[in-house]
């Protein structure tokens, strides 16, 4: 029952960190992204979330994905990326390696060829650094399809990236020039 709660407690925080804590009246700050934890504990239990530090505390240790961070000082938390509301993480900008990859449900496929990778309503478009991650976030979409994404080029002409403290790579809309290959894991065939 823990796992589940946990689970719920996580999509919410996800769901206020990243794009609507004004539904609890938090205040999100624009550098960094930083939310006050007491804060979020209060207003939250006062909307009818009942969460307490120990909870949240867990729930960022845990996360598989590393969704979040707890700053070090404790007093404050963020969503590592993933915001579709206006706040500057700081993240590092690097050079990426020579490719790297966006998962995406096939149904989309023809939309992203005529109109390459978009935004949509985040801040930047995310990509994998390996099949396996890419495939598993198409699949939340539905049936997945990659797109191998040449990021070496795309840096050559002036492209920017960069990545989240939970390595998550992250660019401005990607043309369909720049996508080098379909890759179909259900049939591991290529397009």
């Amino acid at each position: 029952m823990k796992q589940k709660n946990d689970t719920s407690l996580s999509q919410f925080l996800s769901f206020l960190l990243r794009h609507k804590p004004e539904t609890i009246g938090l205040t999100v700050q624009t550098k960094g992204g930083w939310a006050n934890i007491d804060e979020l504990i209060t207003k939250s239990r006062a909307h009818g979330t009942a969460i307490n530090r120990e909870t949240l505390e867990r729930i960022v240790r845990e996360d598989r994905k590393q969704r979040y961070s707890i700053s070090p000082d404790g007093k404050y938390i963020r969503a590592n990326q993933g915001h579709s509301i206006d706040v500057e993480l700081e993240m590092e900008e690097r050079i990426p390696p020579a490719e790297l990859y966006h998962g995406t449900a096939a149904r989309f496929l023809e939309s992203i060829r005529q109109n390459g990778i978009k935004r949509m309503s985040r801040n930047y478009v995310h990509l994998s650094g390996d099949i396996p991650t890419a495939c598993k976030v198409g699949e939340r979409h539905g049936k997945p399809v990659v797109l191998v994404i040449d990021a070496a080029r795309m840096a050559a002409d002036g492209y920017l990236f960069q990545i989240s403290a939970n390595g998550v790579w992250q660019s401005a809309d990607i043309p369909w020039q720049y996508v080098k290959d379909v890759v179909y894991p259900d049939t591991d065939s290529k397009n």
